[in-house]
């Protein structure tokens, strides 16, 4: 049998795309080793992606610029590599030359598009849709996104693979006295601090947070607690920071954007609690991150929170700011709390794998390379709901 010949959409790596980029790094890192047998092209759009890809993998420079990426410069590269497949996320290259693998975290462009401007969602339900249509395999991240893809694309949830995401090695714990030095070194305040990790977007609901930590202070003025929040600053970045301002809060929240893995790892070390309050999640992966360095952790019950913490946090209505202040203050006030949830972190923190994850991708790809180009809809009517 000749070798399998795999393509990877690479161009999320080094353009800060957050739980995009951590995804398709975390693969291609893995795969020489799991999978010598395969050869494997990456297309980047960047040095740092060159940079990250292994050297078992054949390079290829693609346009960083969407419309020219996916319009024919991906497609004729595929095209001359000659490869048995090609993995993209969300979004597939026209008339694409091989069977398409489609990675799909969620479906909140279907399910909330006020959640984003409105070019960019109807852009994403035009092209995902296409995407799905001529997929070989479609893949997703939790158990909750399955679902919501295969209503959203009428698709049999059976047909679906789940290849969850896991924390990556850096996540761990450390001495924490060395963690506070180094956050109070980089980021220029020793206090101690409440932690949320997320680009500010209205799916993200930091505004809600920013809210609670307001009522905290408020209940109990005597918590020296700082709110960092950690994360890109998104068209809606605007609107949280004026919320710090109108909720007095401009001497309590610090906003740090990207920050590299090492100095997050240190930063997750160093809080005192994780808070993830959002309305939307398709995995929720800086949960799993803060809980890998054995924070306690305390989000919302929405969307695939439940599902990925798994009783290891307290959880609350993400609409409620009553619920969220008490779930806070009941961890930073209860050292005992603090110290179980603690463990149940680390505990479920090891459930979650990357070389499970890039295995199970593995599988997908040789399925798709053995049987060819199959729908998984299996050619039934597809309608984006």
């Amino acid at each position: 049998m000749s070798k399998i010949r795999v393509a990877v959409d690479a161009h999320a790596i080094g353009r800060r795309q957050t739980g995009n980029e951590v995804y398709i790094r975390s693969l291609v890192r893995r795969y020489p080793r799991l999978a010598p047998e395969i050869g494997f092209v990456g297309y980047t759009c960047c040095e740092e992606g060159d940079r990250w890809l292994p050297d078992a993998f054949e390079r290829r420079r693609v346009a960083s610029n969407p419309f020219l990426r996916l319009g024919r410069d991906l497609a004729s590269k595929v095209k001359q590599d000659q490869v048995d497949l090609l993995h993209v996320q969300y979004t597939a290259p026209l008339n694409a030359p091989a069977p398409i693998v489609v990675t799909i975290h969620d479906v909140s462009y279907i399910e909330h598009p006020e959640y984003l401007p409105w070019p960019r969602a109807q852009q994403l339900r035009w092209s995902v849709r296409r995407t799905v249509a001529s997929a070989a395999k479609v893949i997703t991240i939790s158990e909750f996104s399955r679902q919501a893809i295969a209503k959203a694309y009428d698709l049999d949830p059976a047909g679906i693979a789940v290849t969850p995401l896991a924390s990556q090695d850096c996540f761990r714990p450390v001495n924490r006295e060395t963690a506070r030095r180094r956050v109070a070194e980089k980021l220029g305040f020793p206090q101690p601090f409440i932690l949320n990790v997320g680009d500010l977007h209205p799916r993200k609901n930091q505004i809600g947070l920013v809210h609670a930590f307001r009522a905290l202070l408020n209940a109990h003025p005597e918590l020296p607690h700082m709110l960092l929040m950690v994360g890109k600053h998104t068209w809606f970045a605007p609107k949280v920071i004026e919320e710090v301002r109108k909720q007095g809060l401009e001497d309590r929240v610090v906003f740090t954007r990207f920050v590299d893995d090492d100095l997050l790892a240190s930063i997750y070390n160093a809080a005192d609690l994780f808070v993830f309050p959002s309305h939307y999640e398709g995995f929720g992966l800086p949960a799993i991150e803060a809980m890998a360095c054995g924070r306690p952790v305390v989000c919302s019950d929405a969307t695939a929170l439940p599902e990925v913490v798994d009783g290891a946090a307290i959880l609350f209505r993400p609409d409620s700011v009553e619920e969220q202040m008490r779930a806070m203050r009941d961890v930073l006030l209860d050292q005992e709390l603090a110290r179980r949830l603690e463990k149940k972190s680390l505990q479920r923190a090891k459930y979650f794998d990357w070389r499970e994850t890039a295995l199970r991708t593995l599988d997908v790809y040789y399925e798709v390379a053995a049987a060819g180009v199959k729908h998984p809809a299996q050619h039934k009517e597809l309608v984006a709901r």
